[in-house]
Protein backbone atom coordinates (compact mmCIF):
# COMPACT_ATOMS: atom_id res chain seq x y z
CA UNK A 1 0.00 0.00 0.00
CA UNK A 2 0.94 3.32 -0.85
CA UNK A 3 1.78 5.94 2.11
CA UNK A 4 2.05 8.88 -0.27
CA UNK A 5 -1.62 8.93 -1.14
CA UNK A 6 -4.66 10.12 1.22
CA UNK A 7 -8.06 9.48 0.19
CA UNK A 8 -10.03 12.83 1.28
CA UNK A 9 -14.28 10.95 1.13
CA UNK A 10 -17.11 13.04 1.46
CA UNK A 11 -20.50 13.88 -0.03
CA UNK A 12 -19.22 17.40 -0.91
CA UNK A 13 -22.46 18.74 -1.72
CA UNK A 14 -21.52 21.64 -2.27
CA UNK A 15 -17.84 21.71 -2.24
CA UNK A 16 -16.45 24.52 0.12
CA UNK A 17 -13.51 26.50 0.61
CA UNK A 18 -13.47 24.53 3.99
CA UNK A 19 -13.58 21.42 2.19
CA UNK A 20 -10.48 23.36 -0.16
CA UNK A 21 -8.34 24.30 3.15
CA UNK A 22 -8.17 20.20 3.55
CA UNK A 23 -6.95 19.66 0.26
CA UNK A 24 -4.50 21.81 0.04
CA UNK A 25 -3.11 21.33 3.65
CA UNK A 26 -3.39 17.84 2.86
CA UNK A 27 -0.94 18.40 -0.29
CA UNK A 28 1.12 19.33 1.80
CA UNK A 29 1.48 15.97 3.79
CA UNK A 30 0.75 13.89 0.93
CA UNK A 31 2.41 13.00 -2.75
CA UNK A 32 -1.43 12.77 -3.89
CA UNK A 33 -4.54 13.48 -2.36
CA UNK A 34 -7.79 11.39 -3.86
CA UNK A 35 -10.86 13.70 -3.50
CA UNK A 36 -13.48 10.71 -3.16
CA UNK A 37 -17.20 11.99 -3.78
CA UNK A 38 -19.19 9.71 -2.11
CA UNK A 39 -22.23 7.86 -3.78
CA UNK A 40 -24.37 8.25 -0.67
CA UNK A 41 -28.02 6.92 -0.91
CA UNK A 42 -29.13 8.20 2.49
CA UNK A 43 -28.43 12.10 1.46
CA UNK A 44 -30.66 14.44 -0.52
CA UNK A 45 -28.24 15.78 -2.84
CA UNK A 46 -28.51 18.89 -4.30
CA UNK A 47 -25.97 18.24 -6.91
CA UNK A 48 -25.81 14.57 -8.60
CA UNK A 49 -22.56 12.78 -8.00
CA UNK A 50 -21.50 13.78 -11.71
CA UNK A 51 -22.13 17.41 -10.93
CA UNK A 52 -20.25 17.42 -7.78
CA UNK A 53 -17.02 15.35 -9.52
CA UNK A 54 -16.80 17.54 -12.38
CA UNK A 55 -16.85 20.68 -10.36
CA UNK A 56 -14.45 19.84 -8.00
CA UNK A 57 -12.32 18.31 -11.10
CA UNK A 58 -12.66 22.30 -12.60
CA UNK A 59 -11.76 23.64 -8.98
CA UNK A 60 -8.66 21.43 -8.80
CA UNK A 61 -7.39 22.54 -11.94
CA UNK A 62 -5.95 19.51 -13.37
CA UNK A 63 -3.66 19.77 -10.74
CA UNK A 64 -1.85 16.19 -11.05
CA UNK A 65 -1.50 15.70 -7.25
CA UNK A 66 -5.11 15.31 -7.08
CA UNK A 67 -7.60 12.70 -8.52
CA UNK A 68 -11.36 13.32 -8.24
CA UNK A 69 -13.46 9.95 -8.48
CA UNK A 70 -16.99 8.84 -7.01
CA UNK A 71 -17.32 5.58 -5.15
CA UNK A 72 -19.82 3.83 -3.08
CA UNK A 73 -19.58 0.54 -1.59
CA UNK A 74 -17.07 0.29 1.84
CA UNK A 75 -14.73 3.11 2.41
CA UNK A 76 -12.21 0.89 3.15
CA UNK A 77 -12.61 -1.23 -0.13
CA UNK A 78 -12.00 1.97 -1.99
CA UNK A 79 -8.90 2.84 -0.11
CA UNK A 80 -7.14 -0.38 -0.58
CA UNK A 81 -8.64 -0.87 -4.03
CA UNK A 82 -6.89 2.82 -4.64
CA UNK A 83 -3.48 1.05 -2.83
CA UNK A 84 -3.40 3.86 -0.12
CA UNK A 85 -3.58 3.50 4.19
CA UNK A 86 -4.85 7.20 4.86
CA UNK A 87 -8.14 8.00 4.86
CA UNK A 88 -8.38 12.71 5.61
CA UNK A 89 -10.96 13.72 7.22
CA UNK A 90 -11.52 17.44 8.52
CA UNK A 91 -12.75 18.43 11.93
CA UNK A 92 -14.88 22.01 12.42
CA UNK A 93 -15.29 21.55 15.98
CA UNK A 94 -15.32 18.70 19.19
CA UNK A 95 -19.06 17.94 18.17
CA UNK A 96 -17.71 16.51 14.70
CA UNK A 97 -15.12 14.50 16.88
CA UNK A 98 -17.45 11.62 18.18
CA UNK A 99 -18.61 10.63 14.70
CA UNK A 100 -15.43 10.63 13.02
CA UNK A 101 -13.80 8.67 16.22
CA UNK A 102 -16.79 6.09 15.51
CA UNK A 103 -16.25 6.17 11.87
CA UNK A 104 -12.52 5.90 12.31
CA UNK A 105 -12.40 3.40 14.83
CA UNK A 106 -15.36 1.32 12.39
CA UNK A 107 -13.03 1.50 9.90
CA UNK A 108 -9.36 0.71 11.19
CA UNK A 109 -11.35 -2.68 12.68
CA UNK A 110 -12.18 -3.74 9.30
CA UNK A 111 -9.44 -3.17 7.72
CA UNK A 112 -6.26 -2.78 10.46
CA UNK A 113 -3.89 -1.60 7.43
CA UNK A 114 -6.35 2.18 6.76
CA UNK A 115 -5.25 4.85 9.45
CA UNK A 116 -7.25 7.86 9.66
CA UNK A 117 -5.79 11.17 9.86
CA UNK A 118 -7.94 13.71 11.46
CA UNK A 119 -7.11 17.64 10.53
CA UNK A 120 -8.36 20.79 11.95
CA UNK A 121 -10.14 23.11 9.82
CA UNK A 122 -8.47 26.61 9.53
CA UNK A 123 -10.04 28.59 11.88
CA UNK A 124 -11.92 31.08 8.88
CA UNK A 125 -13.12 27.86 7.67
CA UNK A 126 -14.79 26.16 11.19
CA UNK A 127 -18.16 26.90 10.95
CA UNK A 128 -18.52 25.67 7.78
CA UNK A 129 -20.53 23.32 6.13
CA UNK A 130 -22.26 22.06 3.16
CA UNK A 131 -25.70 22.03 4.42
CA UNK A 132 -25.56 25.65 6.10
CA UNK A 133 -24.25 26.90 3.10
CA UNK A 134 -27.12 25.48 0.94
CA UNK A 135 -29.48 26.89 3.27
CA UNK A 136 -27.77 30.27 3.53
CA UNK A 137 -27.90 30.16 -0.37
CA UNK A 138 -31.64 29.15 -0.62
CA UNK A 139 -32.76 31.69 1.14
CA UNK A 140 -30.48 34.55 -0.96
CA UNK A 141 -27.93 35.32 1.56
CA UNK A 142 -24.20 35.78 0.22
CA UNK A 143 -22.51 32.73 -0.43
CA UNK A 144 -19.11 34.38 -1.80
CA UNK A 145 -16.86 34.15 0.94
CA UNK A 146 -18.10 30.17 1.91
CA UNK A 147 -17.55 28.53 -1.29
CA UNK A 148 -15.44 28.83 -4.71
CA UNK A 149 -16.96 31.33 -7.41
CA UNK A 150 -18.05 28.25 -9.85
CA UNK A 151 -19.93 26.33 -6.81
CA UNK A 152 -21.63 29.56 -5.80
CA UNK A 153 -22.23 29.98 -9.50
CA UNK A 154 -23.76 26.49 -9.64
CA UNK A 155 -25.47 26.75 -6.44
CA UNK A 156 -27.40 29.69 -7.57
CA UNK A 157 -28.04 27.96 -10.83
CA UNK A 158 -29.82 25.13 -9.11
CA UNK A 159 -32.07 27.74 -6.69
CA UNK A 160 -32.67 29.35 -9.74
CA UNK A 161 -34.32 26.54 -11.08
CA UNK A 162 -36.44 25.39 -7.87
CA UNK A 163 -38.24 29.00 -8.37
Amino acid sequence: MNRHIAIYPGSFDPFTNGHMDIVKRGLEIFDTVVIAVARNSEKDSLFSVNERTEMITELVNNNPRVQVESFDGLLVDYVTAKEARVILRGLRAVTDFEFEFQLAQMNHTVCEQVETLFMMTSPACAYLSSSIVKEVGRLGGDISSFVPKLVAEKLLEKFNQAD
